[in-house]
């Protein structure tokens, strides 16, 4: 299990963080997910694999003027 923003959510082996973003079927367009205290760019959500009992944090896109 991981931790996601606060839920719980099923794990599995190799899971990446875009294999993440399409299980929690979210349609929210996130710039940067924190990892514990890892922080990792959208680039990188395809080939970045989350760890068993991570702590995963998703951080959306804001703009602003």
């Amino acid at each position: 299990m991981i931790t996601v923003s606060g839920k719980s959510v099923c794990w599995r082996e190799g899971m990446t963080v875009a294999d993440l973003l399409k299980q929690i079927d979210d349609s929210q367009a996130y710039a940067v997910v924190r990892i514990n205290d890892s922080y990792v760019t959208r680039p990188n959500f395809g080939k970045t694999v989350i760890p068993d009992n991570s702590e995963v944090f998703l951080i959306p896109m804001i703009a602003g003027g």
